[in-house]
């Protein structure tokens, strides 16, 4: 007998590419079929069977606060009676973008746009305008959405998928696009010997968490920063994952160093669909209508989103200790996870940062696209589903994050790791 979800799914690839509107949510990489979620609470998620499952995705990360958060919720249910959208300028968006300048230092001035893609695009458009310059650095495994001239060796979904880039994205798209290799400094040198009268910025995930996730070695930050002022180039730091969840100021407080531009997103909203691009008042001072770097979004700053987020990062400010305790949470597990494995006597790897992590089936160290790539994704599936079967909700790919949140307990992580620690004697 088939379940709802079957059915949904069946319903769903009649209408929807693939039936899923997003590829991370595809299930195909395991040879499955995706779950469709009725409700979540704190840490669980409810699929339209009723099934329950301890989730380690949190809508990809922003759920730091676990989901269906009273005061949260109570703030958007007070923002939709007032109305859903208005197309003009609220006090909210006001509210909303001196919350984050006064969180993070490098955010002088800050635009609200509707996703982390949206972001990226602007940022990137905003420091060409800045620079008069046209290229742009990316790394190899590092995700910045799905605009065309990023689709160059992403990591994420395209990852998951086996396409190293995409089909419709002309030439000319990715010619200002030049390919670094994480964690390599010699490699965006080698850029910047080139060419670096022509390069506009560098852009990083400051902790790669698209390839799975993958730390900055010592110094690698700290060499872009360099590298950047040494040529004028403006260094942007994509913290779509990080930013709100490492620290209160992001991966940029967490590590000591300063962007020049941020990417923000998901977390900003609490859940909902929001992204922002914010950096040095010089450089957003430039973006229409101030200046001729032209962005514009009808629904940018949407009234329930700003409320969503506001009412988010206002409890994390509010309690600082928060970030110690996730941290602290994070390390106890991870570190756990990595005594599972060796206990197991299997070459795997682990790595992590704070609350986000990641299990790699490869013998090899995890550092860049390459090394990530060695990964044994079949033995992947193997776990996501035994894991899956036991509801566990991992993401459906061995190259996403493990995110934990605030509202996972001890004893939850515990379970899971007996869980985990079965499964690897079985292989």
């Amino acid at each position: 007998m088939a379940t709802k979800s079957q059915e949904l799914y069946q319903e769903a690839v009649k209408v929807i590419p693939g039936g899923v509107n997003s590829p991370v949510r595809a299930f195909g990489s395991i040879g499955g079929k995706p779950r469709f979620i009725k409700s979540a609470k704190g840490a669980y998620l409810y699929d339209e069977d009723d099934n329950c499952y301890l989730d380690f995705v949190g809508s990809w990360g922003p759920m730091i606060l676990g989901y269906g958060h009273e005061t949260v919720l109570n703030c958007v249910q007070e923002a939709c009676r007032r109305g859903l959208s208005f197309g003009a300028a609220t006090a909210a968006e006001v509210d909303m973008a001196k919350l984050v300048c006064e969180l993070i230092p490098s955010v002088e001035m800050v635009r609200m746009v509707n996703s982390g893609t949206e972001a990226v695009m602007s940022a990137i458009r905003a420091a060409r305008g800045f620079t008069g310059r046209d290229k742009i650095i990316k790394f190899a495994g590092c995700y910045h959405g799905h605009c065309d001239s990023l689709l160059v060796q992403a990591g994420s979904g395209v990852m998951t998928a086996g396409v190293p880039d995409s089909l419709g994205v002309p030439g000319n798209c990715t010619r200002d696009t030049l390919s670094a290799r994480y964690n390599d400094l010699q490699t965006v040198k080698a850029h910047f010997e080139r060419c670096g009268e022509e390069i506009a910025a560098v852009i990083v995930e400051p902790v790669a968490a698209n390839m799975g996730v993958v730390p900055p070695i010592p110094g690698f930050l700290e060499g872009l920063r360099n590298l950047c002022d040494s040529y004028g180039a403006l260094l942007i730091f994509d913290e779509v994952i990080t930013g709100f969840r490492l620290a209160i100021d992001g991966a940029q407080g967490y590590y000591g160093i300063t962007p020049d531009l941020t990417v923000l997103g998901k977390i900003i909203g609490g859940g909902m669909p929001v992204g922002a691009y914010g950096g040095r008042r010089e450089i957003m001072e430039l973006v229409a209508p101030c200046g001729g770097v032209y962005q514009a979004g009808t629904l940018s700053g949407n009234p329930v989103a700003m409320a969503a987020g506001i009412a988010q990062l206002t409890i994390l400010k509010e309690h600082p200790q928060y970030y110690r305790d996730l941290n602290e949470k994070g390390d106890w597990f991870f570190e756990r996870l990595k005594e599972c494995v060796k206990n197991s006597g299997k070459p795997w790897q682990v790595n992590h940062v704070g609350s986000l992590g990641s299990l790699y089936f490869t013998e090899q160290k995890v550092v860049d696209y390459e090394s990530a790539k060695t990964a044994d994704t079949k033995v992947f599936a193997d776990y996501c589903n035994y894991m899956l079967a036991q509801r566990f909700y991992f993401a459906p790919s061995q190259f996403e994050a493990i995110f934990l949140s605030l509202a996972h307990t001890e004893e939850m992580l515990r379970k899971t790791l007996e869980r985990i620690t079965i499964f690897l004697q079985k292989i």
